[in-house]
Order: structure tokens, then C-alpha cells, then sequence
């Protein structure tokens, strides 16, 4: 059997890099060990959240497919950071646990290039470091042109609970059990991680009287840039707050010792994630800290079981229990499932080119939490570009690569292939150094014309936003030639917005650099017909204007280290004083740009200094 490209696994990553390639046009496979598991949400029941709510949005405004599923199938919808500026603003969604995974697999069956097949994976086929296809478990051949792995934590997994290890995958699924080894024999570094998942409760035996209910928001949202929200607002699922008590943290410390993170198992040796620790860790790492919040989520509309998010844990199942009812309103909770930690193989992601695919076996790629990332958001998006990637390879075409300044998706790619990791990667709006350009409501402004481009956003949706930018450039300049003058039928109006009376003349557009003022409120002063989505964007690019430009001066000084390109052939043991530890690092990473080199951990500005330096020296003649 033959196909332009293989997907090895189902997850989210798996999906959204089958749709992409499938979508662009190549004859696709998607194998994956269980076809009702495709899209599985095994961990928390959301999509979305801080940065990651931004991530969701630049995937959909490449072409990607996880927006429009999530928004189908939400049944809470949250706008995160409101009261904050628009940097850190996000979407977080809860999604039903039934409903996504089949809105998902009905997205991938209406494609006619894209072929799903019930298998496992156990090796690749290899040929002068040129990956060709795939060995399954039944040593079956399948050939492809490219191979993209996206595994997810199915790699020689272990579940662990207390004093137990079980060789099992998420739901208790058969692991990959080959084909890491022979990833390792191939010649790639493969570390050991670890994640873990909390207890789900039967809604029916919470006294929910003792916890604070969180609603979704009050107006309409979407992850999606071409789904006209319409859901109703009053009907959707709340989740509620509840704290983890003195109780809870003294069953904790007596029982350490029997978490299979803290004792109960000696040979694990999985780093779990930093940023969404189990309840051991926070107890434990926190002392100083008396409680900790915890949110009830509920997982679907078909059935009735809550998510506890935050409390995940490997205690045994009686430590469990105990921890469980010991929260307030769970004092006589029922247990459905208990919690778990999952360990698992991957590989170092400094082994990757920026394009996502392997350095050391040409057209394979790899997405997901085998790159070491953590959560649904960032694999899906490392999904998509990889798939993106993999077509423009087998096509002979330059690679797509996001800049920083570009979006959350190119800061995720550029740390993973740059500094690696320690422990699963999470995506924080602190890591973008440029997030007030990297903002939840101009996704599509920065990236669609890209998928455009790639041929995964069609005409009609391209003149769309053609038109947006029209709307929004007629309205800036419209805002700017206006102006409201300080007349005695005008005074008592401002008086009533409570900001300050003019003494001059003002533009709209100056005016609304005022933190009270909207267009909403200017309204008896000009004659925009506006969508609220667009007006609002029009309201951010003029009251941080100043802000914006300065990062954007500074994404552009970036960008010109960008272009100061390092040959492939470069020797670092002939730069004389670069420190040993820059060497090393820059040997292995092998950075194509010195904005790239500057960004790796251990190579310091003296280190560039003297690498751009020899640079000019010794490769003067090259264009850069």
C-alpha cells in the first residue's frame, strides 16, 4: 500500500495534522490503535484557556479544524482575563466529551483524501536516513512519502497508582511498546515524562450548596472566525469552586510516602508537568500556601460524571477516597474513576528542525506530546503545522515557520526546538514576548492569509477577510479625520460619560485613547455601522497604539537577527573563545539564524558577540 503520507496516532495532534494534509490536497493515512478513541479527550473536559484560548484561534485561522469542533460541541463558554488588558485575554471552552470526538471524526470522514485505518505502529521504514513508510505490529508495510508521529503519551506507558505499574495507555488502551526503541536505535534521544489526571465524581452525590458556582460568560463567543455564535447564554453548564482544606492536606503529608511519585514507586523516572502539578506537588512545594482552588467540570450532557480539576493525584484508590471526601460538598461523593499518573517515552525536541521534522531522519515529523508538550491545544497546533510542513516537503517547497512576533504557535515550536524541555511544555502568555501583537482578537488578521496561501482557506473565506481589513482601515482613517469640538450641546453629553471636558477640538480617534471611552458611547458623533467583534479591535489598536508600535520596533530589531543566517556547514570547534558550553549547545541545536543561537539556553551575548564576529569573517561573501 502507497500514500503521499502517514499520520501515526488519533489524538488531537494526530487529527489535525491528517485534515491539513488531506485538506491540501495529498492522498492521507491515518493510523491510530482505536478509531473510537480519535480525538479523546482523556484528561480535562475544555478546550482552550490562558494563551492556549489564542492558540485554538491561530489554528482556525490557518484552516485548522479544532475551533469549529470545539465551538460545535461546547456547553460552556468563558472569556478568561476580562477585566484585564487584551494580551492576556482567552477562551476556554467546556467541551462535551461525546459531542467532540464525533464532530471531530465526522470533520475527518468528509474529506476524500483522507483514508483512517485500525493499527499499531511498531517501526519505520528507513532508507539512506529517508523515512519511506511504516512496519505495523502484524510487521505489515505501508509506504509513504513522509511519516508524521503523533503518538500522544502512548509510548511504553505506564499508569501508575500507588505502589502499582501497569503497562497501559489512557482508558486503560494498549500501549506502543516497539516503537520507541527503535526511535532510540534510529539514533534519537529519548527521555522519560510523565502527566496524571484527577478523579470523576457522580454529579448526583455533591451537595453543591457548599461550593461557588462559575458560569459561563454573559455574551456571545467562538473560537471559530466563520461560526456566528448563536447558543443560549442562560443555558450553559456552570462549573463550581470549591478549596481544598486543612483535612485534605493532612491526609496528603501522611500519606506521601505512598504516591507512586513520593515513594510509592522507586523506578519512575518521568518528569511530570511544572505548571499543572498533581495535588502532592502543590501540597508539598507550597507549604505556605493553606488551601488550593479546585474546579468541578462536567464532562458531558450524556452522562454524569465531574471532573475534578486540579486534584490530580497517584495516591492509592483508599488515600483517594479519603482526599476526595474530605472536600467541602464531597463529603459523601461517589467515585466513578479514580485518579491515575501516566508515564511515558518521548523524544528531546531539540532533535527537530523549526519545520517540525526530525534532523536526523529526513520527512519524518513529529507533533504532540511526543515533542514533549503537554495538553490538547498544543499538540494540535504542533498537528497542523506539521502537516502543513510535510506537504511543502514532499512538494519541494520552502517550510512554513511562525515567527515569535507571529504567533503563540511559532513561540511554542521556536522553545521546543531551541531550549527542549525539562517536563511537559505548557504554553503561558509569559513566554511570548510579543503577546500584546499575539492577541486573541486579531488571529486572523496576523494568520490567515497563510492557510490561504496553503491552500486550506478558501475563496470565500479569504475575501472575508479582505473585506474585514477594508472595514477596519476605512474606520481607523474615518476616526482620524473626525473630530468632536467642544460645543455647549456637547459638553453635558462627556459630563454624562464622566470624562473630561474639551477645551480644543479632538479627533474621534484621539478621544478614544480615553480608558473610559467606547465607540459605543461616541456614537452621537459619527456613523459606523460596525460588528461589536470589530468594533472592540478597532477600540484595541487605538487605546495601545503606543504600545503596539513599540513592539513592533522591537519584533523588527528581532526579525534582523532573523535574516543573519548561520551555513549549515559551520565548524564551532574553530571559533576561538566561544565558551565550551555554547559550543555544545550550538552543536546541538544547530541553529539556522542567530536570533535562533541567541534564544538557547547556555549561549550567552558574549557567545553571539564572537559568533557574529567569525561570521563575517569567515562567510563574508555569502548573502545573508
Amino acid at each position: 500500500m502507497n500514500y503521499e503520507i502517514i499520520v501515526v496516532g488519533g489524538g488531537h495532534a494526530g487529527c489535525e495534522a491528517a485534515y491539513s494534509c488531506s485538506k491540501i490536497g495529498h492522498n492521507t493515512l491515518l493510523i491510530t490503535g482505536n478509531i473510537k478513541n480519535i480525538a479523546d479527550m482523556p484528561c480535562n473536559p475544555s478546550i482552550g484557556g490562558s494563551a492556549k484560548g489564542i492558540v485554538v484561534r491561530e489554528i482556525d485561522a490557518l484552516g485548522g479544524v479544532m475551533g469549529k469542533v470545539a465551538d460545535r460541541s461546547q456547553i460552556q463558554m468563558k472569556m478568561l482575563n476580562s477585566a484585564k488588558g487584551p494580551a492576556v485575554q482567552a477562551l476556554r471552552a467546556q467541551a462535551d466529551k461525546i459531542t467532540y470526538p464525533k464532530e471531530m471524526l465526522k470533520e475527518l470522514n468528509s474529506i476524500d483524501k483522507l483514508e483512517i485505518k485500525e493499527a499499531m505502529v511498531k517501526d519505520l521504514i528507513v532508507e539512506d536516513n529517508k523515512v519511506k513508510g511504516v512496519i505495523l505490529e502484524d510487521e505489515s508495510k505501508i509506504y509513504a512519502a513522509a511519516v508524521i508521529l503523533t503518538t500522544g503519551t502512548y509510548l511504553k506507558a505506564d499508569i501508575l497508582v500507588g505502589d502499582t505499574r501497569r503497562r497501559e495507555g489512557p482508558h486503560g488502551e494498549l500501549p506502543s511498546n516497539y516503537l520507541s526503541d527503535n526511535l532510540k536505535k534510529l539514533g534519537f534521544k529519548i527521555i522519560r515524562l510523565k502527566t496524571g489526571t484527577p478523579q470523576r465524581i457522580d454529579k448526583k452525590t455533591i451537595d453543591f450548596s457548599k461550593t461557588k458556582i462559575e458560569k459561563g460568560s454573559d455574551e456571545h463567543y467562538s473560537f471559530s472566525f466563520d461560526i456566528n455564535p448563536t447558543y443560549d447564554i442562560e443555558k450553559q453548564v456552570p462549573c463550581h469552586l470549591v478549596y481544598t482544606t486543612p483535612e485534605t492536606h493532612k491526609i496528603i503529608n501522611e500519606n506521601l510516602n505512598k504516591s507512586s511519585m513520593y515513594g510509592g514507586l522507586d523506578d519512575i523516572k518521568g518528569v511530570g508537568p511544572r505548571y499543572c502539578p498533581s495535588i502532592e506537588d502543590k501540597i508539598v512545594r507550597f507549604k505556605d500556601k493553606e488551601r488550593h482552588q479546585l474546579f468541578l467540570e462536567p464532562e458531558s450532557l450524556y452522562y454524569d460524571d465531574i471532573y475534578i480539576q486540579g486534584f490530580s493525584t497517584s495516591m492509592p484508590y483508599d488515600v483517594q477516597e479519603k482526599m476526595v471526601h474530605s472536600l467541602p460538598g464531597l463529603e459523601n461523593a461517589k467515585i466513578l474513576k479514580y485518579a491515575y499518573a501516566i508515564e511515558y517515552d518521548a523524544i528531546y525536541p531539540t532533535q527537530l528542525k523549526q519545520n517540525l521534522e526530525t534532523k536526523i531522519i529526513e520527512n519524518l515529523f513529529t507533533a504532540g506530546q511526543i515533542n514533549g508538550t503537554s495538553g490538547y491545544e498544543e499538540a494540535a497546533c504542533q498537528g497542523l503545522m506539521a502537516g502543513i510542513n510535510a506537504c511543502l516537503k514532499i512538494e519541494n517547497k520552502e517550510p512554513f515557520i511562525l515567527k515569535r512576533n507571529e504567533a503563540y504557535i511559532g513561540v511554542l515550536i521556536d522553545d521546543l526546538v531551541t531550549k527542549g524541555v525539562r517536563d511537559p511544555y505548557r504554553l503561558l502568555t509569559s513566554r511570548a514576548e510579543y503577546r500584546l501583537l499575539l492577541r486573541h482578537d486579531n488571529a486572523d488578521l496576523r494568520l490567515r492569509e497563510y492557510g490561504y496561501k496553503y491552500g486550506l482557506i478558501d475563496e470565500d473565506r479569504y475575501q472575508k477577510l479582505v473585506e474585514k481589513k477594508k472595514i477596519i482601515n476605512d474606520s481607523i482613517n474615518y476616526l482620524k479625520e473626525t473630530k468632536i469640538t467642544p460645543k455647549k450641546e456637547v459638553l453635558p453629553y462627556l459630563e454624562k460619560l464622566n470624562t473630561a471636558a474639551l477645551k480644543d477640538s479632538i479627533t474621534l480617534y484621539d478621544f478614544l485613547k480615553r480608558p473610559e471611552i467606547t465607540l459605543e458611547k461616541l456614537t452621537p458623533f459619527h456613523n459606523l455601522n460596525l460588528e461589536p467583534n470589530i468594533a472592540k479591535q478597532i477600540e484595541i489598536e487605538i487605546k495601545y497604539d503606543g504600545y503596539i508600535k513599540k513592539a513592533m520596533i522591537e519584533a523588527e530589531k528581532l526579525n534582523n537577527l532573523e535574516k543573519k543566517n548561520i551555513p549549515n556547514d559551520i565548524d564551532y570547534d574553530k571559533i576561538k573563545n566561544l565558551a565550551s558550553e555554547a559550543k555544545q549547545k550550538l552543536k546541538e541545536v544547530k541553529p539556522t539564524t542567530v536570533a535562533q543561537a541567541a534564544r538557547i539556553s547556555g549561549v550567552n551575548p558574549a557567545d553571539i558577540s564572537i559568533l557574529m564576529v567569525y561570521l563575517k569573517k569567515e562567510y563574508a561573501h555569502e548573502s545573508r
